[in-house]
């Protein structure tokens, strides 16, 4: 790694180039958020407000910790043994690591949708239907189905496939048809771990139109790796790096036009301008 290269990525964040918002309550809130694998650590002291309805991009280079910290956000590091988080994450007035909450219940809430379509080996009807069913819900499956697909702008397409296995689509409509499953059980956040980047770049656009649709209904935080992307889609962007240490840390945080058009952090400018990554 070039000197100067190294120097950028090991100096540390600032408290002032992370946006805080005085006037909106947050849907979603860490404090202080640090993740541990085997005792090293991944990701250090991130604090971060998701506003409701927003699409928040995470954004930075690979191997910074930006899955790590969207797998906090609805405990999906729990089924990670080797993990161990500290730090909070507050969500509908309560922290979601406190000993009482089920984080079952959190992921229902908080929904997830992952790199590579993984619809179930089952037909597009029951993979939709799926978190519905194990919510107890058996009345109007059908129209709970329906809704999803259409929400998730794939109902045209396999209407007349519903019987069919999830697995015989293409690869957008996978992608789709996750997002459909997701939505399903009406959650509050989406969260999206580089959903487009096994895709064409027809069905990737269908998934980013898709995002913003959607974020009228539901907050959406995304990684991406794609900072054209992220400069369509979001509506803040927040930054992270890991220095010679690897340890993940959030540098910047802010709206798409200052971090992409205006960053505080000469970091964030370098690696928006391609100069690291």
């Amino acid at each position: 790694m070039p000197q100067n290269q190294a120097d950028l990525l090991s100096q540390a964040g600032s408290s002032e180039n992370i946006l805080r918002f005085d006037t909106t309550e947050p849907i979603l809130e860490s404090h202080n958020l640090s993740v541990t694998y085997s005792g090293n650590t991944a990701i250090s002291d991130v604090s971060i407000q998701v506003p409701k309805n927003s699409v928040v991009s995470l954004i930075g280079p690979s191997g910074c910790g930006k899955s790590t910290l969207l797998r906090c956000f609805n405990r999906m590091n729990d089924l990670i043994a080797t993990a161990d988080v500290k730090g909070t994450v507050n969500f509908a007035g309560q922290n979601i690591y406190d000993s009482d909450i089920d984080p079952t219940e959190i992921r229902f809430r908080i929904g997830m949708v992952f790199q590579r379509p993984n619809p179930f080996p089952k037909s597009i009807y029951e993979n939709v239907a799926f978190g519905p069913r194990i919510n107890g819900i058996t009345d109007d499956l059908d129209e709970v189905v329906e809704n999803s697909l259409r929400r998730a702008a794939v109902w045209e397409e396999v209407k007349d496939r519903l019987n069919e296995s999830g697995l015989s689509v293409s690869g957008g409509q996978q992608q789709r048809i996750c997002i459909a499953r997701a939505l399903a059980v009406n959650p509050e956040i989406v969260l999206m771990d580089e959903p487009a980047s096994s895709l064409d770049p027809i069905s990737t656009q269908a998934i980013e139109q898709l995002i913003q649709e959607l974020s009228n209904e539901v907050t959406i935080i995304i990684v991406t790796h794609n900072m054209q992307q992220a400069t369509r889609i979001s509506d803040y962007a927040a930054v992270m790096m890991a220095g010679e240490e690897r340890i993940g840390r959030l540098i910047e945080y802010g709206t798409n036009e200052q971090v992409f058009g205006n960053p505080k952090d000469e970091r964030t400018e370098a690696y928006v301008t391609g100069r690291i990554g």
